[in-house]
């Protein structure tokens, strides 16, 4: 018997593509019964887990969307006046270059978390691993045109590149920094790579799989989460793992300090890392779980048969205001 029927409600909202449904206001919950996360995920990513932890819980739940960076520059504008309890999503690189805004909090189970996914200092907890990709348009692009990160200074893809603003996207950040960590040189990769983007970039991660579908960029980069889910629905693409090495970084969630409902942000982060949830991104998602007594779901790749970059976080973390500084110069330069 599987064990989605412990967790009906769960399944049911991911099973029919999250349709959003209309909460229910005949009443203001009491102010000890309520949350509000800032999250940079999908609505068909949040929208399940949120509603089943409200039913669970009976906790109110508000919701504040938008780009990773762009909320975490919320977050610290807020320090003297906080709102959000929660930042749920962003790479745990770009989680860290903001940890002086969070508080460390040591999940319940943090024990069933596999150990390179865990943060020494707890100001983060992980929620599932995402390794970066390369897209193309299988109707405009020959597989063997898309090996690696190399294939992207080909000048035929000059113009037709979809990626997404790294100062907001934290996807796009961390797939920056692969490329950096791939390469042999930061300024080259930046440079090269802003001049076949013609200095162009897309304002969401979202964008990015809809350029390169209606045809308007050739290949793309994004998540192997987001890619598989558009392959699944009949998208006209395909994915590549660079040859030269990709990263599988965790995106993750940090209790903002001075959270006025912490004890329901510890509840919040406790179940996004509950046997029950990653089970959930195991077999009905295209995302990696953190637990380790949890594989990863049937259709994703092996990590071992994948090429892996040593992604190293706290440099990552560390140079963040430098790659995005000197990526700017070089947009500029290549517009």
């Amino acid at each position: 018997m599987k064990k989605w029927i412990l967790f009906p409600l769960l399944a049911a909202l991911f099973l029919s593509a999250c349709q959003k449904t209309e909460r229910t206001t005949e009443y203001t919950p009491d102010e000890s019964m309520r949350l509000t996360i800032y999250t940079s995920h999908k609505e068909e990513v949040y929208m399940p887990i949120v509603r089943e932890f409200e039913e669970r819980t009976g906790i109110w739940v508000d919701v504040i969307t938008g780009g990773t960076n762009e909320l975490l520059e919320r977050i610290e504008s807020q320090q003297d006046n906080v709102e959000a309890d929660v930042m749920f999503g962003g790479g745990v690189e770009s989680l860290k270059a903001y940890e002086h805004c969070f508080s460390p909090y040591v999940v319940g189970s943090s024990d069933s978390i596999r150990e390179p996914h865990q943060a020494e200092d707890a100001v983060w907890t992980p929620f599932s691993a995402l390794p970066v990709v390369l897209i193309y348009n299988t109707k405009l692009v020959s597989p063997d045109k898309i090996t690696g990160w190399s294939s992207l200074s080909d000048p035929i893809f000059r113009g037709r590149i979809a990626f997404a603003d790294p100062a907001i996207s934290g996807s796009s950040f961390t797939a920056l920094a692969t490329q950096i960590l791939a390469g042999k040189s930061m300024d080259k990769t930046l440079a090269t790579l802003a001049e076949n983007l013609q200095g162009k970039t897309l304002s969401s991660s979202g964008d990015v799989l809809n350029a390169v579908v209606d045809g308007s960029c050739l290949v793309g980069i994004t998540l192997e989460e987001t890619a598989l889910k558009y392959i699944a629905a009949g998208a006209d693409l395909a994915m590549v793992y660079p040859e030269e090495g990709t990263s599988c970084v965790p995106d993750a969630s940090a209790i903002v300090k001075g959270a006025p409902h912490s004890e329901n942000a510890k509840r919040f982060l406790d179940f996004t890392v509950s046997y029950e949830v990653q089970q959930m991104l195991s077999e009905s998602s295209y995302r990696r779980p953190v637990r380790s007594d949890i594989p990863a779901g049937e259709s994703l790749l092996p990590l071992q048969d994948i090429v892996l970059v040593d992604y190293d976080i706290d440099w990552a973390c560390k140079n963040r205001d430098v790659i995005l500084s000197d990526w700017l110069f070089y947009l500029k330069e290549a517009k």
